[in-house]
């Protein structure tokens, strides 16, 4: 039962990173309805300026800041450059054009930043700790406080200041929120400003555990899972989804491992989350549209 118990809660604390890229993923898809397959590449982008700004000299928080400023930067040319000429275009038109814009934020950081792996160290060991007789991840626990933080802080956001009221207003209906005089454009570049600031925490975490590599935009397609079970429009619902998935895995790569082969953890939360579209399609806290025609 120790080892249960041990397995679980480190799926759970796993399932946390997960949920902060996914986090990412909804924050866009809420206020404007479009499915950012570049979130990925976000990340990977916001943790190789970090890494570069600090080889260049910079200390700790100076490279937070500029990491940000960049995010925020890139965040602006994206609504400029992208979603502003696609206003009122099908979905799947923004759709594509995120893929397309995942190949370009790649490629760019290749071009300005390089290939290699760079290492990247916040300070926190991944060494094991003990509570209460089982033994915890000193890292995890670390990454589940910085995402119940930003939980915590994006929920006030969105509830308690005018600017998160008016992204939810954006999210129900563009064309009554323009009518009342909310700016959709400035939402949008919040929105992508905001989620830029998601993308560089979600990469300094994953960079530390992983090293800044591109393989990090992997970790993107992670999150898909969890967007299926938690919802696609619900900050609640990434936590909840990213536990579920984390959880998930670990239990079936070490007690169905054994009877199916390895390597069952990069595949089985895809399987369950197709499980879950049949029984739920909107998710666990996703919201149900209704058309009337």
């Amino acid at each position: 039962m120790t080892f249960f118990v041990e397995v679980l809660v480190a799926g759970l604390l796993a399932g946390v990173m997960y949920s902060l890229v996914a986090l990412g993923f909804v924050l866009i898809y809420k206020a404007s309805g479009v499915f950012n397959f570049a979130q990925g590449a976000m990340v990977l982008f916001a943790a190789l300026s970090f890494v570069n700004f600090r080889a260049w000299g910079a200390p700790f928080w100076l490279a937070l800041v500029l990491a940000m400023a960049v995010m925020v930067v890139l965040a602006l040319l994206v609504e400029r450059l992208v979603l502003r000429p696609l206003a009122n275009q099908p979905p799947m038109s923004l759709f594509m054009a995120t893929i397309g814009l995942t190949i370009v934020i790649e490629g760019v950081g290749q071009l300005v930043f390089g290939s290699r792996t760079h290492r990247l160290d916040l300070g926190i060991k991944d060494v094991p700790i003990e509570m209460l007789g089982i033994g915890i991840s000193k890292f995890d626990l670390f990454a589940a406080a910085v995402a119940g933080s930003l939980v915590l802080a994006l929920v006030l956001f969105f509830n308690r200041t005018a600017t998160g009221r008016a992204l939810r207003a954006v999210a129900d209906d563009h064309q009554a929120a323009m009518s009342i005089g909310i700016p959709l454009t400035r939402m949008w570049r919040y929105v992508w400003a905001l989620s830029g600031g998601v993308a560089l925490i979600a990469g300094l975490l994953w960079g530390s555990r992983l090293g800044v590599q591109f393989g990090l935009v992997v970790v993107a397609l992670k999150a898909l899972p969890v967007l299926i079970l938690g919802g696609f429009t619900s900050i609640a619902g990434a936590i909840v989804g990213g536990l579920i998935i984390g959880a998930a895995e670990k239990l079936a790569e070490i007690y169905l491992g054994g009877a199916i082969g390895g390597g069952i953890e990069n595949w089985f939360p895809y399987v369950l989350a197709m499980l879950f579209l049949i029984v739920r399609p909107n998710g666990l806290f996703g919201e149900r549209r209704i058309e009337r025609v």
